[in-house]
């Protein structure tokens, strides 16, 4: 027999609210200015805000004008404390990751002053919601956790490293070249958003949502999350020091990123769903205004592009190298020889297609005429191979490099490189559809 409706609304909210209330209430008591909240803490907010946001919503509290701005207040604790878990987790990690460069002491406080920065914002607004609380008749606990309750998670011991993996052979070569590749592949998809000095409000107020938004964030996030677990799931580490070394460094890229990217998103869906899109009602406005008056949007906003994406461009771009490093060391190599484009040779289209796919697979590819090497990457450097055989008359060259790149090559030049004896474009085999 179901008694799920033998409470009332009104008993339920009390209860769940009652954890969440204590947290606050710890909050809005604490009275060292200094006090970085831990995961603990960050992790009960989460908890018992989603809970007592899910409850609000299964009984429409949205639509309700009594009930809406508690719900607001709680969705804004939830996504706040969803952004700092990952910061403060991020400060947790930073002595464990693996950066080849000597000083990141820049990094460090900033990312201290942005996680104060967003917990500011959860302290401003405790007060305001055991407010809202005693205004719709929800009981205040009597008294807030105890300090000691939220211990920090990490502590000066580390467990000893004693679980060695045997040598990990062909395969793991395989899945380091995959890897590699796919995380050069989000490199150069995210240079789009690369930028050098920090921007002011205006220009951010241009470009988010507008360029940059929470749904656009997500997928890198998700991309780079799946390039790490596939990393986590298939690489093992390796008795020689310096490859693992050069392991963990990839690795450490990896995890920076997604966490940073973690937390822009948050912040995005925060200032998007709650703080931007209002939509037309009046009372969305008042309850968005109402935010708005207790959380700065222009200080969330700036961290979110200042911060979050400023440092995600900086270490992916730093990753890009070691990304490269592995790569290089693991592929497969091999050379192949094919014909030359028929009737017009190497110009543009060709080059550019054959540099396209030595781009899509990273690692180094070289187009040998002769004596003579030049970079497949490079569509420049293809033309002035190009000059070559024309003015020497060859009609084959060789490729050698990276072996998946190879593979394409030799599908294009099976299709005269993707042209008719005219010069002009056919369509190309769907096993390079990526470069259309």
């Amino acid at each position: 027999m179901d008694h799920s409706c033998d409470i009332s609304f009104q008993e339920k909210a009390n209860i769940f609210s009652f954890e969440y209330l204590k947290c606050l209430l710890f909050i809005h008591r604490l009275e060292d200015s200094e006090y970085i909240f831990t995961k603990k803490l960050y992790s009960k907010l989460i908890v018992n805000s989603h809970i007592l946001e899910d409850f609000l919503d299964f009984h429409g509290a949205k639509k309700n004008s009594e009930w809406v701005f508690y719900r607001e207040l709680c969705a804004t604790i939830r996504h706040l404390s969803l952004a700092c878990y990952s910061q403060r987790h991020i400060l947790n990690r930073f002595k464990f990751y693996n950066f080849e460069q000597e000083s990141h002491d820049e990094f460090r406080q900033e990312a201290q002053d942005t996680l104060r920065t967003i917990q500011d914002s959860i302290k401003l607004a405790a007060p305001v919601i055991l407010k809202e609380a005693k205004r719709l008749g929800i009981v205040i606990p009597s008294s807030g956790y105890n300090l000691s309750y939220f211990p920090g998670i990490s502590s000066s011991q580390q467990l000893d490293h004693n679980i060695d993996d045997s040598n990990p052979g062909q395969q793991q070569r395989k899945n380091l070249t995959r890897i590699s590749s796919e995380f050069l592949e989000v490199v150069k998809d995210f240079e789009q958003f690369s930028f050098y000095e920090r921007y002011d409000l205006k220009r951010i107020h241009e470009i988010v949502p507008e360029k940059i938004n929470e749904v656009i964030i997500r997928r890198y996030e998700m991309q780079v999350h799946n390039i790490q677990s596939s990393f986590d799931s298939y690489v093992v580490n390796i008795e020689s020091a310096e490859e693992n070394h050069i392991l963990e460094q990839l690795r450490s890229h990896f995890s920076i990123v997604f966490h940073i990217l973690q937390v822009m998103g948050r912040l995005l869906h925060f200032y998007e769903r709650h703080l931007y899109d209002v939509g037309f009602k009046s009372e969305y406005k008042r309850v968005s205004e109402s935010l708005a008056a207790i959380i700065d949007r222009d200080v969330l906003m700036d961290r979110a592009v200042n911060f979050c994406l400023f440092y995600a461009w900086k270490f992916l771009s730093s990753g890009k190298e070691v990304a490269s490093k592995v790569l290089n060391q693991n592929m497969e190599t091999s050379s192949i020889e094919v014909p030359i484009p028929k009737d017009r040779g190497f110009h543009s289209r060709p080059s550019l297609l054959v540099a396209k796919i030595v781009q899509h697979y990273g690692g180094e590819v070289q187009l040998k005429v002769g004596e003579d090497s030049f970079d497949a990457s490079s569509v420049l450097d293809i033309q002035w191979a190009g000059g070559k055989i024309s003015k020497e008359e060859y009609e084959a060259v060789i490729f050698k490099g990276n072996s998946r790149a190879l593979q394409d090559i030799l599908i294009l030049a099976g299709v005269n490189y993707g042209e008719d004896v005219m010069g002009k474009g056919i369509p190309l085999p769907k096993e390079l559809s990526y470069l259309s």
